[in-house]
């Protein structure tokens, strides 16, 4: 298990001031604060605050290239990837172009299955493409960085290509490689003035969209009264920006922001709503969570276990009803997906104990003939989550190749760490790509081990004590006159995730009352600050001890009608030593109780928890 320690964010004052002064409320205002924010611009999430798209290198000549083909009447096919990222941002070019007058029949998509085609535009997907839509015109969304040779096959077959993509271009002997296409538009190109590197794919697809809306004005298809309203994509752009885990720097949180607050006002498209309404959560509460950990598992599920075009799909429909089945569909698969993520993570749990008597656990490098490429990434981010070490695991492919997906921790640059194996065994590594913190590579079928032995000699070589340490950021105590339903409601109608991370308070507690619900989930009744609470410590069904310093976050729970504040427990800071008292008397209690808490197993009370 990783070494863990808990950091109390400095608060600069004088920030926290200005922020009241602005109108920020005194508890945001310390949380904004403590994240660095100087000035309520940088929060400010008008639309008319948003980075401009004319910085972003590329997008004023994909602009023009894909008004001319409206205009023209040309076939454009979107290539996407099949992640939620390159689903959402597939359906953000297809509904763009749409509305801004691509011919019905004119535009189309065509995604590559994970098992058979791998990642990217490869020369096969060029060829399918043409097969089955004969494009004049390719657009990637969300990948085609690093696809040369699918880039050049389209050139030399005489198309168009544009190339939109976020992840970080390939270097070859210290330079830049980009692929040979019409137009490349990706934040991460030399030479990209674009202040937010954090764009996700679909970001980048919407600012596209900016351009091309401004090419079709010039041409006076329309004028700044009749042009259609582009907002009207940002729900997608939000759900992939989340679902991505991109940085949320202040472009990204405007965007999120944006689209949260269209999916609050009941104006997005119809799959999200039926995304919503599979996953249990409540769209008129909806929040960067919900996107994170209710939606975008759904739509990945498709990528992982089934295809794509479902997930695209309920994107793109704008029957309810139709939408609805498409979503239900998700789920299921979802389900599937859950179960297999299981199975994988217990096995793996048992390797990781494996390499760690056997003193392979400086890089963590797990694999099982009967793991599913799917869910390699998600079971590499659990273990790297609990060991706080890089780790990567693998499948076996149809072609006998090992495939796997690699997370990795604050300091050693996953990618990075493979292009130097590369280097040091040039025969290992097929091929590979990704960025600091997940990368994805391919190894020869017999390279498990020594794939192992030259990740764990990097990583000897790169870590240090200091960056094995998981530290965990905090806001501190969360006092009592800040412990109400207004307080959180005003924590959640802020954008938090991936760099601007949700408050996460800590408080010394004595367990009044605890009890199992749910089989697998501890039920709380807290004394802090000298207040009775309630809290849930979800996954957990050993007991609490009687004191305690929690870390947790906050939660309007909603019952029969009524709203109250919950504490969503994340782990237990510190064990204290227990101080002999009696426990106030609650609705469970007949009796006086001895000291310490009560504790009861398997009520009949349920709770749940998605993840």
């Amino acid at each position: 298990m990783a070494n863990i320690s808990y950091v109390q964010r400095t608060v600069d004052t004088a920030a926290q001031r200005r922020l009241e002064e602005a109108g920020i409320g005194r508890l945001v205002a310390r949380l904004l604060a403590a994240r660095g924010v100087n000035d309520a611009a940088e929060v400010d999430e008008d639309l008319g605050q948003m980075l401009k798209p004319t910085d972003l290198k590329g997008a004023v000549e994909a602009g023009e290239l894909l008004a001319q083909a409206i205009v023209a009447g040309k076939r454009i096919t979107v290539v996407a990837d099949y992640d939620c990222d390159g689903a959402s941002a597939c359906a953000v070019m297809l509904r763009g172009l749409a509305m801004l007058g691509a011919e019905t029949g004119t535009v189309s998509f065509i995604v590559p299955d994970r098992q058979r085609d791998g990642y990217g535009l490869t020369p096969v997907i060029v060829d399918r493409a043409i097969e089955q839509h004969q494009p004049d015109v390719l657009v990637t969304v969300d990948n085609g960085i690093a696809s040369f040779a699918g880039v050049q096959h389209a050139v030399d077959k005489g198309l168009q290509i544009v190339v939109t993509d976020h992840h970080l271009p390939a270097v070859l002997d210290n330079e830049v490689r980009l692929p040979n296409a019409t137009v490349l538009v990706n934040p991460s190109q030399p030479g990209c003035r674009f202040a937010s590197k954090a764009l996700c794919g679909a970001g980048v697809a919407f600012y596209v969209m900016l351009m091309t809306r401004a090419a079709l004005r010039a041409t006076g298809r329309f004028d700044a009264q009749t042009q259609p309203r582009m907002d009207a994509l940002l729900d997608l752009v939000a759900l992939a920006t989340v679902a991505d885990v991109v940085r949320l720097d202040a472009n990204n949180r405007r965007l999120v922001a944006q689209g949260v607050a269209r999916m609050r006002a009941g104006r997005c498209h119809p799959g999200i709503r039926a995304l919503f309404e599979v996953s249990g959560r409540k769209l008129r509460a909806a929040t960067s969570t919900d996107l994170g950990f209710g939606l975008g598992p759904r739509i990945n599920a498709a990528g992982r276990l089934a295809d794509m075009t479902i997930g695209i799909g309920c994107l793109l429909e704008d029957d309810p009803q139709k939408a609805l089945a498409l979503a239900s569909q998700l789920h299921q698969i979802n389900q599937e997906r859950r179960s297999k993520e299981a199975e994988m993570s217990e096995q793996a749990d048992a390797t990781v104990a494996e390499l760690r008597e056997l003193g392979h656990d400086a890089a963590l490098v797990v694999h099982d003939e009967s793991f599913h490429e799917g869910v390699v990434g998600i079971v590499a981010g659990r273990i790297k989550e609990r060991e706080h070490k890089p780790t990567f695991v693998f499948a076996r492919a149809h072609s006998g190749e090992l495939k796997g997906s690699g997370r990795s921790i604050p300091g050693f640059h996953l990618r990075d760490a493979l292009d130097l194996v590369s280097k040091r065994h040039p025969d290992l590594i097929v091929k590979f790509g990704g960025h600091a913190m997940a990368a994805g590579c391919t190894l020869r079928g017999d390279g498990l081990e020594p794939f192992r032995e030259a990740l764990g000699a990097v990583a000897r070589e790169w870590l240090t004590a200091e960056m094995l340490e998981r530290k965990v950021f905090t806001d501190g105590e969360l006092p009592n006159g800040d412990y109400n339903v207004r307080a959180v409601q005003e924590i959640n109608a802020r954008v938090w995730g991936q760099g601007f991370e949700a408050p996460l308070f800590v408080d010394e507690v004595r367990v009044a009352e605890q009890r199992v619900v749910g089989e697998k989930h501890m039920k709380l009744t807290l004394e802090v600050q000298g207040q009775r609470r309630e809290g849930i410590w979800f996954r957990r069904a050993e007991p609490v001890p009687e004191r305690a310093q929690l870390a947790y976050r906050v939660a309007v729970d909603e019952w029969n009608g009524k709203q109250r504040v919950q504490m969503v427990v994340e782990d237990m800071v510190a064990e204290l030593a227990a101080v002999a008292s009696t426990p106030s008397r609650t609705r469970s209690q007949r009796h006086s109780t001895p000291p310490g808490p009560r504790f009861w197993h398997n009520q009949p009370q349920t709770a749940t928890s998605d993840f």
